[in-house]
Formats: structure tokens, C-alpha cells, sequence
């Protein structure tokens, strides 16, 4: 049985989409995927062991989106059930041209035009939970259990205790905690763990900021891997942390697929929707605040307060509490 996915395109929500993708796997025994999405995306879940394709959707580069799509679609051919987790315009016309006769989106005015299954998918619950209620709306053997998050890319194995901090966040510099303050907190466990920096292309400059802040405090037993591993070798390298210290990020839901302790930090973002899914030892660090989650890439008060009023030795005390 041949399963179109088109998957979210930020990494976390990606790996989000993944419990969904196994109860489809469970619920149709001899499923072979394809799975269409971004590059960060193909490149986390193109280990599955039913995938039997996984294409890198770069429609958005053409001239024309709209035949781009087409001709992707034509490519693809007919599958058994399309669904996508994007409400996007073109992932439903993807779905649509591909000739498929069950489709499966979120209701929008595009997929209830194109799509032969469209539910209304309340957005108050975790992102998960939504993800798994539009894959399974057409099964009527749901139970309402949901998997845990699934990544199958090797853990690494440390020599020793190691732990992880990724001060980026994709979405936005609202996100972010201060580069001073992991420092600070990689500082007083450095007698215990290892100290790995995890960061994309673009934190690098971030992540220099948190080994010149190592350096300050005399911290030696580190290494900085931001901008030099590939999606494989960030998956890999945070399953084998003992400890991971995160922004609300991609690599946070990485190290729930993995089970890793964590410590997220959050601060404008919707952490009942987006939280680590299932992971039996991790801890949100946050700020109630009148004006949170504001949802923007940028504080709009110009103030950050949801993130300032976050210190080291508050997220020292959280991480002994773990009883790690």
C-alpha cells in the first residue's frame, strides 16, 4: 500500500508529525511511504524503514509553483491515501494532481475545494495530538493512543557523561535564552559532564558567543559543533547526550525522540502546543506573562522579559532536580 506523507517544514514539527506516521504505519501493515517536504525534514525521517521515496519538494524555486507542483504530482503518481501535514495551498493541489482518491488535510478553504477528507482539528491540544487525529480520521480502529516520537538515526556513544546546549531557535530571536547564561550553566556541571555546543549555519556566530563565555569561566572540556554537522549528525550527536539544555527548537524534539533528560526553555511560544511529547524526564522552564505567547519572531514590547526574567541559577537548580 503506497502512502503519500508531505511533511511540516521546520525540523520540529517534522519529527512532531512522527507518532502520526506510525499509527498509519500500524494501522495500514503493509504501508511503503513516500514522503515529500523540505531538506531538514527528508533528512530526519528518510530513515524510516518504510519509506520507499523521499523527495526534497523544491516547487517554491520554479518559475511557475503551480506546473511545478503538477509535474511533481504526475512524477509521484497515485497513491492508496495522501496526507499532508502542511496547510498550504499547494500541498493540497499536490495531493489533488496526484490523483489519489483519499486525501487527507486540515480543513481550509483549499483542501475542502480539492481534498476528499478535511476535518476540523481543534488547535488546543499538543501538536502531536493534532498531527494524529488527522491520520487516523479515517480509521475506525483509533484507540486514542498515541506513540512516542520516533527518529531512527543512530545514537552516538560518548566515552563520557556529555552534555548538550543549543541556544538557537530557528523561528526568531524571541525564542532565544542568552549565550552568557548556558555558559554559565555548562560552567557549573563541567566537573560532571562533557560540554557539546549544537548549532545551524546561522548560530554559529551565537555559539561562539557561549565557548568565549566557556573560555571566561576557565571551562576547557568542550566542543563546538555548530555549523559543521549535517542533519544525520546533529540527530545522532543529541540521542547520545545524557543531558540536554534547549530553546523551544527542532533539536529539542530531537532529543525527545531519543529520550534524552532535557531542560527547555521557554519563553513567547505556545509551550502546551509545541513541548517535548513524551519525554519522560524533561522540564519547561518558563515565565508566566500577560503578554505571552505573543507567537512573534521578535519581541514586539522590545523589552524580552518572558526570556530576561530566566536566570542561570534558576536552570542550575531546575537540572539537579532531575536526579540525573
Amino acid at each position: 500500500m503506497r502512502i503519500l506523507v508531505v511533511l511540516p517544514n521546520w525540523l520540529g514539527d517534522a519529527i512532531m508529525a512522527t507518532p502520526a506516521i506510525e499509527l498509519l504505519a500500524q494501522n495500514y501493515p503493509h504501508a511503503k511511504f513516500t514522503f515529500v517536504g523540505s531538506f531538514v525534514s527528508i533528512e530526519a525521517l528518510k530513515h524510516h524503514p518504510l519509506c520507499q521515496s523521499a523527495i526534497v519538494d523544491e516547487t517554491k524555486k520554479a518559475p511557475s509553483r503551480l506546473l511545478a507542483t503538477y509535474k511533481l504530482a504526475k512524477k509521484l503518481g497515485e497513491f492508496s491515501l495522501a496526507i499532508t501535514f502542511r496547510n498550504q495551498l499547494h500541498s493540497s493541489l499536490l495531493l489533488r494532481f496526484t490523483g489519489s482518491v483519499i486525501c487527507l488535510a486540515k480543513s481550509s478553504w483549499h483542501s475542502k475545494l480539492l481534498l476528499s477528507h478535511t476535518p476540523k482539528i481543534k488547535t488546543d491540544k499538543h501538536l502531536v495530538e493534532q498531527y494524529s487525529e488527522l491520520a487516523m480520521i479515517n480509521s475506525d480502529s483509533f484507540d486514542g493512543h498515541i506513540p512516542k516520537l520516533t527518529l531512527f538515526i543512530k545514537a552516538k556513544k560518548f566515552e563520557k557523561p556529555t552534555l548538550g546546549i543549543n541556544a538557537g531557535a530557528t523561528y526568531g530571536s524571541a525564542k532565544r535564552w542568552y549565550p552568557e547564561r548556558f555558559a554559565e550553566v555548562a560552567a557549573a556541571f563541567s566537573d560532571s559532564y562533557e560540554i557539546i555546543i549544537f548549532g545551524g549555519p546561522s548560530e554559529v556566530e551565537m555559539a561562539q558567543e557561549i565557548e568565549d563565555n566557556l573560555i571566561r569561566l576557565g571551562i576547557k572540556n568542550y566542543t563546538n559543533l555548530a555549523g559543521k554537522t549535517d542533519i544525520q549528525a546533529l540527530c545522532s550527536n543529541i540521542a547520545g547526550c545524557s543531558l540536554f539544555l534547549t530553546n523551544d527548537s527542532g533539536p529539542m524534539h530531537v532529543a525527545a525522540a531519543y529520550q534524552v533528560p532535557t531542560i527547555a526553555i521557554f519563553g513567547p511560544t505556545k509551550y502546551k502546543e509545541t513541548s517535548q511529547w513524551m519525554n519522560e524526564k524533561s522540564v519547561i522552564v518558563r515565565k508566566e506573562m500577560e503578554c505571552s505567547p505573543c507567537m512573534k519572531r521578535e519581541c514586539p514590547l522590545g523589552h524580552h522579559e518572558c526570556m530576561k526574567n530566566i536566570t542561570s541559577a534558576e536552570v542550575i537548580d531546575v537540572i539537579k532536580s532531575l536526579q540525573i
